[in-house]
């Protein structure tokens, strides 16, 4: 091959692993420190990024790229993950231990990502040694560009609201009872945005306009309902895909999830609760933000305002949620194309959850296998040719076994470009939810008590959500479709943080069959080392 053709070819190379040059750049530099506030009236330290709690909100653009360079000033090393960002062909930057090297104490590591074919609402967090529990969260929202048009005129405003239930015990404190086999307890309130009650945040808008609120749950344990006093919801988007725009009165939101909705101020000229208050629990806590409605003199009502209660709402909530298919994506084409219920399913993994004791230790497991975080992460060792030396390839079947619990460092490989099914069953009296990394999937069906094939004939093959993110109720199941397109070592997890610290987690292993670079970009340079990995230097790029 001539000099000429090699440089070209290096050029072609370069393009594909920077992320299409083209596209517009958007740089963040993060500080990542401990603070003291008072979220519930009692001063603690939380996790702060440049000074904010809750960390600043990433505002970007569909294949946009997005530069985050990290300084680590705790004392304790982190990772950052993007919760529902694809990150296509990228799992080096996907900030999970089985990816990542976490940044050490006084160390920094620069992201390098690119939001492509995705519109819509996420966040994003500290994934290790329970950091989420003491803040380090942040919204992060894809906008359309100017020329793919969306389901909705352009609202007045674009407000995050980042709920999630709060303990005013430190992560340290919370991360030793579950060490010493102690269950977290009830939380201590929930917050908005990082406040509630008289210091609560406040959104002003300005009579006869519409606004866009979009909603993650950002809490550790506990699902939440979300509404505001007086105003209906019209949903418009979920975590990336639009959805047929139905009116709700209240939201049930999920740990992990995020939703997208449109408020109109068409109601008297005052102020109005918003709230936050928790679902399928026996106890009520409740936090809360204000709509401001501009030039109000009136404040919020001490009245309180009453959400839902029992499953039944909640499930059939789900059942109504659609995808609009007449809507645009990303791409140029439409979402409605890809016509997911005609492609036939060629594995079937059912996964249950369960909970026990491993050497007398508190655990809890999937399909009996309980997860051990390695020392190495999975990518860097699949990528050396070492992952018989750090995982355990087979150690759970695609059904629940009838035998005791396990430890494994467990990886689930699958086929680059496989259509699978993945049931998950729920045989405890919590709701549970789960996230899936790497992949937006489509969330076709859930019912109560256990699944069986003949479970298929209630799914939805038509218009499901594409997501990322899916609960399951007591005694009940809950099912997904995708196809394995996105090669990389992707984490399956429990979103409830105790249970995922103590186990309920997997990695998913999709190879890319030739080693391409179309398939997976290369190891960054940047990458850091560790584990049985530290001494291999520098990496090499693809030929």
């Amino acid at each position: 091959m001539g000099r000429f053709t090699l440089f070209n070819f290096f050029l072609l190379s370069l393009l594909c692993t920077s992320g299409l040059a083209e596209n517009p750049y958007r740089y963040f530099t993060w500080k990542v420190t401990y603070g003291t506030v008072s979220p519930l009236g009692v001063p603690q330290e939380v996790i702060m990024i440049n000074d904010q709690f809750p960390g600043p909100n990433i505002n970007s653009t569909t294949n946009d790229n997005i530069v985050v360079n990290v300084f680590n000033q705790l004392d304790e090393p982190f990772l950052i993950s993007w919760n529902g960002v694809q990150q296509r062909k990228n799992s080096w930057q996907d900030g999970m231990p089985g990816t990542n090297c976490p940044i050490p104490p006084g160390g920094n590591y620069t992201y390098q990502f690119q939001v492509k074919d995705q519109i819509g609402t996420y966040f994003y967090f500290l994934s290790t040694s329970f950091h989420k529990a003491a803040g380090g969260f942040g919204g992060l929202r894809v906008n359309s560009r100017m020329y793919i048009p969306v389901p909705f005129d352009p609202p007045a405003e674009d407000y995050t609201l980042l709920i999630g239930d709060w303990y005013t015990k430190s992560h340290k404190e919370l991360r030793k009872r579950l060490d010493d086999s102690k269950s977290l307890g009830k939380p201590c309130g929930v917050l908005i945005n990082g406040r509630t009650g008289k210091n609560a945040e406040t959104l002003t808008v300005e009579p006869g306009k519409t606004y866009r609120i979009r909603i993650s749950n950002v809490g550790i344990k506990t699902s939440l309902n979300f509404r505001i006093e007086g105003h209906a919801l019209l949903l418009v988007e979920i975590e990336g895909s639009h959805t047929v725009q139905n009116v709700y009165e209240s939201l049930d939101v999920h740990v992990g999830q995020s939703y997208s909705v449109l408020v109109t101020a068409n109601q008297a000229v005052k102020d109005y609760q918003i709230v936050a208050s928790t679902r399928f629990t026996k106890y009520i806590l409740t936090g809360t933000a204000v709509l401001h409605y501009s030039g109000a003199t009136e404040g919020v009502s001490d009245a309180a305002l009453s959400g839902p209660t029992g499953v039944a709402f909640s499930l059939n909530q789900f059942r109504s949620f659609r995808w609009n298919l007449t809507a645009s994506a990303a791409r140029p084409n439409p979402q409605g194309s890809y016509h997911y219920g005609s492609i036939p399913i060629v594995r079937t993994i059912k996964l249950a959850s369960s909970i026990g004791k491993i050497e007398g230790k508190l655990r809890y497991a999937i399909n009996g296998v309980s997860y051990k975080q390695a020392s190495t992460p999975l990518k860097l060792a699949d990528y050396y040719e070492m992952g018989k030396e750090v995982w355990c390839d087979k150690c759970m079947p695609d059904s629940p076994p009838e035998e005791e619990m396990k430890e494994e460092t467990n990886v689930v490989d699958g086929v680059h470009r496989d259509f699978i099914e993945i049931v998950f069953e729920n045989r405890e009296k919590t709701v549970q939810t789960w996230h899936l990394n790497g992949y937006s999937f489509f969330a076709v069906g859930m019912s109560r008590g256990t699944w069986t094939p003949e479970s298929r004939n209630v799914y939805n093959l038509f218009d499901a959500i594409s997501r990322s993110n899916i609960q399951v109720y007591p005694k009940s199941w809950s099912a997904i479709l995708l196809t394995t397109d996105n090669a990389g070592m992707w984490s399956l997890r429990s979103e409830i943080w105790e249970r995922q610290y103590l186990g309920q987690q997997l990695y998913l292993r999709i190879p890319s069959p030739v080693h391409s670079l179309r398939d997976e970009y290369d190891i960054p340079l940047n990458t850091p080392h560790c584990g049985l990995v530290a001494n291999k230097g520098e990496p090499t790029k693809a030929d």
